[in-house]
């Protein structure tokens, strides 16, 4: 959910009014969140419900991002949605000091544990990863550390700051839970069984043209890492790209584009989810207004679209659409 200071400023023009998504569309269209700025979607499911764990855009005017919370929604069709309100706010880690950024939730051991890049205090200069812990999946979640748990000292290597953000968790069928994050180098580490600490070497998997918002997920055999990807010679915004493995470790082979990028906007984020026999991709764009407010850089909207695998296990690429899953998947 981040991006290179030129592409930035090139990027942070509103989209046009004219364009902006209306209320009143059918259940389920996209976005499927109108009444607030929402980005970075990241899904779970917890028995018959999916919750969706997002990113609170608040910038104001030409700001281009201004995020001070997570929020969290759910439901059981896919059609409506339950607002929980905020589950956290960065001044909920007493050691970070701004930007609620891009999260993921995950349940392990009958609790919820919830990684999500902020601003690091002085004390560990950079964008860090944290940690929380809850009982439910609609909180209250509590700093699970009391410190990061990742931070740029861990990873230096990086060109920038901001490297250690948009961490993705996943745990695979011996159990073993493991971490990846990044924003223009891709790492991965295996988590301790607390869920608390990394467990051994940070490695990096960098794919080609990745960005940022990585995303770790398996179907049969085949292991899935689908991620925000800018090929600076060709495009101006973020695709969505992936590359897939026989394990986690490796080897990944590089599949190439799934979509292309959000209307309006320069990033994109990917989050995928089986639910009741479908599978979804989420992500998100800039085309809704609230009030007057217009879609913009720092004012993004969830959405979310069928997703669908070839038979070699590949995924079909997806279009994004306004009609979102309120249509069947194709067949």
């Amino acid at each position: 959910m981040r991006l290179a200071v030129t592409a930035l400023c090139a990027a942070a023009l509103a989209a046009p009014a004219a364009a902006q998504v209306k209320m009143g569309k059918a259940p389920g269209s996209n976005p499927i969140i109108r009444d607030k700025f929402t980005a970075d979607p990241a899904p779970l499911v917890v028995g018959d419900t999916l919750y969706l764990y997002v990113g609170h855009d608040q910038a104001q005017r030409d700001e281009m991002f201004n995020m001070r919370e997570w929020l969290v929604y759910s439901t059981k069709d896919m059609k409506t949605w339950q607002d929980h309100g905020p589950i956290m706010h960065v001044k909920d880690f007493k050691w970070a000091k701004a930007d609620a950024w891009a999260s993921q939730t995950i349940e392990k051991n009958g609790k919820f544990y919830f990684y999500a890049a902020v601003e690091h205090d002085a004390t560990h200069p950079g964008k860090a990863i944290a940690v929380a812990v809850s009982d439910k999946p609609t909180g209250p979640f509590r700093d699970a550390r009391g410190s990061a748990l990742v931070t740029n000292a861990m990873t230096p290597k990086g060109t920038h700051s901001w490297e250690d953000i948009d961490p993705t968790v996943f745990t695979d069928d011996d159990g073993t839970t493991w971490l990846a994050w990044g924003n223009r180098q891709c790492y991965i580490a295996k988590l301790k069984p607390n869920m608390t600490e990394i467990d051994g070497p940070i490695r990096e998997i960098t794919p080609p043209h990745f960005e940022e918002g990585p995303w770790l997920h398996k179907r049969g055999k085949l292991y899935y890492l689908t991620y925000a990807s800018l090929d600076r010679t060709t495009q101006r915004d973020e695709h969505v790209s992936y590359s897939t493995a026989p394990s986690i470790q490796g080897p990944w082979t590089h599949r190439g584009l799934l979509t292309g990028s959000g209307k309006y906007s320069f990033t994109i984020h990917p989050g995928i989810v089986q639910f009741k026999d479908n599978w979804y991709l989420f992500l998100h764009n800039a085309t809704l207004a609230v009030g007057d407010m217009n879609g913009a850089i720092g004012r993004r909207a969830v959405t979310v679209e069928h997703l669908q695998y070839n038979a070699d296990g590949t995924m079909k690429p997806v279009v994004q659409t306004e009609a979102g899953v309120t249509v069947p998947p194709p067949r």
